[in-house]
């Protein structure tokens, strides 16, 4: 959970916190502001005032970020709040390969058959 005084945070505080930013080392998390590119965690530590050891990590600084409105990127890529759009085929497998799995009751004997043959062939390799 992100302290109280990162919790605080506003858009201007943020803002004023980018002019006063110089370069630091690269990182996975950035956040376009003002035409820059900055590090995310950093940025937002700067704007709280925070040491650096505070325990807000990147993930919450990147929500904060996203929040208030500003473009946020990831190893230079820009992400989206959209999920990832999963592909229909690749659902289609998956459903096909679990259908009729859990139909009926357990076995036992069905369970102790098919322990069996996995470590037969696990041995046979």
């Amino acid at each position: 959970m992100p302290s109280a005084r990162v919790s605080a945070l506003t858009r201007e505080d943020i803002t004023a916190a980018a002019k006063r930013l110089h370069g630091s080392r690269p990182a996975k998390w950035t956040a376009i502001i003002d035409g820059r590119e900055l590090p995310a965690r950093p940025l937002v530590l700067e704007a709280a005032g925070v040491p650096p050891n505070d325990p807000t990590n990147s993930h919450q600084a990147v929500a904060i970020l996203k929040d208030f409105g500003f473009d946020v990127r990831y190893q230079g890529k820009n992400v989206s709040d959209a999920p990832a759009e999963v592909e229909p085929h690749a659902i289609d497998e998956l459903i096909r390969s679990l259908r009729g799995r859990y139909k009926g009751t357990p076995s036992l004997v069905e369970d102790r058959e098919r322990e069996h043959r996995v470590e037969k062939d696990r041995l046979a390799r």
